[in-house]
């Protein structure tokens, strides 16, 4: 079936809203917790779960709502996972005790998965044709890093005006634009899989993936020496081992084990997870440097952000698909992971001292590149698969992108902190409790440094700035030397796969056994 041009703006318009505003969402926490903090007083414990429910809850049910999807309708599901969402930001911004907020957070992560396989989805519907199908993705990814970097800027903007919930309740009226324009233009997606997909298996990926992510989180947190560690780390494994064997069985399983059977499909998705490793190592500079080390208000860090945003919806929109044409699915995304880790070298030329003129080309490197790599593979795991199992593919790379990203905080926040614990050297005379906050993490020295004299609290405040930019600095550098790694990989894993893959006719119904 054929849409109209009209038809397939709105819908990738459509699409667009709703995977933008998670994204807003997720960034701008980080600023609303130390004002809601002051008004819930949750506990440290409690301020983590504030953090962590949405990410464990989108994670865990990501690959169950792309099955879903493919069962009972992409724009069905988008338009119950957008009333939900706002539904949600609603009770999250007037909760009134931390444990609301953290179910509030949960629940948003619940709605957050039903929102981008089924967006990708209705997108790889509309847009047959494979170029416009690269475009269309590549805007769609981009739009998403841009969000990523406009998080900050929206959320100092309103934080500097009202209370902490504004964050939120920004949502509402977004999710209300979504959904009526939904209703309105989205293409309805019968499906020819009609059975209901394996509900055993629902707890199983659940667990898996849970697992994996919270062992990884704790890891980074708390040490890989934990107990915890490691008993989460072998209920993921196991559970996600019960979960393969038994998709092989099911007479409807949540995914087709078969898919990975296809290197354009297994290829873009390994390359995925380890691009957003790398991918991390830029919102480490965004959410510390700027305001950490160098001082700036949460608003003005926001702003300066923007030009790797910018440079990530470039390289999608604009650069990745004529390039496909011109060298080849492999080759663009082998070139944009080197040009990302010729941003993340040219960090390692930037101080305390340095002007922000000079920051611009790494940012525009890193995050054009990224765009470029990231919007292949997205496009590529989409493409490679039938219209009707879109959602469930969608929704394994996002799922592979979650666990990257976890991965990447854990190791590269850990060679970070690694690095900034070593070259810290306190004045002498520093006392203890300061000293020991200082060790911690640069947000402790700067608190310890506002509790002593001027003089003191200045030096001590100097010394953990430097040995932050040391930190920064060797977190980067393997940032840089992963994401050439990952380059050499994705040479071999989608050296076959095609610059034009054509559209896959379309099975026979499925029915439910």
């Amino acid at each position: 079936m054929s849409y109209s041009p009209a038809r397939k703006r709105a819908t990738f318009a459509v699409g667009a809203l709703v995977a933008l505003v998670p994204a807003l969402d997720l960034t701008a926490l980080n600023q609303a917790i130390p004002h809601l903090s002051a008004d819930l007083g949750p506990s440290a414990t409690q301020i983590l779960w504030i953090a962590d429910a949405y990410g464990f809850a989108l994670a865990g049910l990501l690959i169950t709502m792309g099955a879903v999807g493919d069962r009972i309708g992409h724009r069905r599901l988008l338009l119950i996972g957008t009333t939900v969402f706002a539904a949600a930001s609603a009770v999250t911004a007037y909760a009134p005790s931390a444990e609301a907020l953290i179910a509030a957070r949960a629940l948003l992560g619940v709605a957050g998965a039903t929102l981008m396989p089924s967006a990708l989805s209705l997108i790889r519907r509309v847009f047959t044709d494979p170029k416009e199908r690269t475009a269309a993705v590549g805007g769609f990814f981009g739009l998403g890093a841009f969000a990523v970097g406009l998080g900050p800027v929206l959320g100092g903007a309103l934080l500097e005006r009202f209370w902490w919930g504004s964050v939120f309740l920004i949502n509402v009226p977004i999710m209300i634009v979504a959904l009526v324009a939904g209703a309105l233009v989205l293409p309805e997606s019968r499906n020819r899989l009609t059975g209901w997909p394996d509900l055993p298996g629902v707890p199983l990926s659940v667990a898996g993936v849970l697992g994996v992510v919270y062992a990884v989180k704790e890891a980074a947190a708390h040490g890989a020496d934990e107990p915890r560690v490691w008993a989460a780390a072998l209920v993921g494994a196991l559970a996600l081992a019960a979960f393969a064997v038994r998709q092989t069985r099911a007479a409807e399983p949540l995914i087709d084990v078969r898919l990975f059977r296809r290197a354009a499909f297994s290829g873009a998705v390994v390359t995925n997870m380890f691009a957003m490793f790398a991918l991390v190592a830029q919102s480490l500079i965004f959410s510390m440097f700027f305001q950490l080390a160098l001082g700036w208000a949460p608003l003005k860090a926001g702003l300066a952000g923007l030009p790797g945003a910018a440079g990530a919806m470039l390289g999608g929109a604009a650069l990745a698909p004529p390039l496909i044409t011109l060298l080849g699915r492999a080759r663009v995304v082998a070139l944009g992971l080197v040009v990302s880790a010729g941003g993340y070298a040219l960090f390692l030329t930037i101080g305390l001292d340095t002007g922000y003129p000079l920051m611009l080309p790494a940012m525009l490197l890193a995050g054009l590149g990224m765009g470029m790599a990231m919007t292949v593979t997205g496009d590529t795991v989409l493409a490679s698969v039938p219209k009707e199992r879109s959602g469930a593919a969608s929704a394994i790379s996002e799922t592979a992108i979650e666990l990257g990203g976890a991965l990447g905080m854990a190791v590269l926040g850990s060679v970070l902190t690694a690095v900034y614990r070593n070259d810290l050297e306190l004045p002498a005379g520093t006392p203890a409790p300061a000293a020991a906050a200082a060790r911690d993490s640069l947000a402790g020295a700067v608190e310890a440094a506002a509790a002593l004299p001027g003089r003191a609290g200045a030096e001590v405040l100097a010394t953990a700035r430097e040995a932050f930019v040391s930190g920064m600095h060797t977190a980067l550098l393997c940032a840089a030397v992963l994401a050439a790694a990952v380059a050499v990989l994705s040479l071999v894993t989608l050296r076959r796969v095609p610059k034009v893959i054509e559209e896959l006719p379309d099975p026979e119904p499925v029915a439910a056994r």
